[in-house]
């Protein structure tokens, strides 16, 4: 199962795919705030999204799983 994690902690601000859409390497799947900057998490790897593990408002740590990928 291919994984999409964290790279930063930081406040999730926005989820910008869905359950079952298609993702390619480097798409922006959501948007993370940190030291009040916002910044993207790019899919590392193509796929279609299975679950999303977070929420807006969700704090994140470097390297949690936040999307998986089939």
């Amino acid at each position: 199962m291919k994984q999409i994690a964290s790279m930063m902690a930081g406040v999730v601000i926005e989820i910008l795919v869905k359950p079952g859409q298609a993702v390619s390497e480097g798409m922006d799947v959501a948007l993370l705030e940190s030291m009040k900057m916002q910044l993207p998490v790019q899919s590392e790897e193509s796929g279609t999204v299975k679950e999303i593990k977070i929420a807006a408002g969700d704090f994140v740590n470097e390297g949690d799983v936040i999307i998986t990928l089939e």
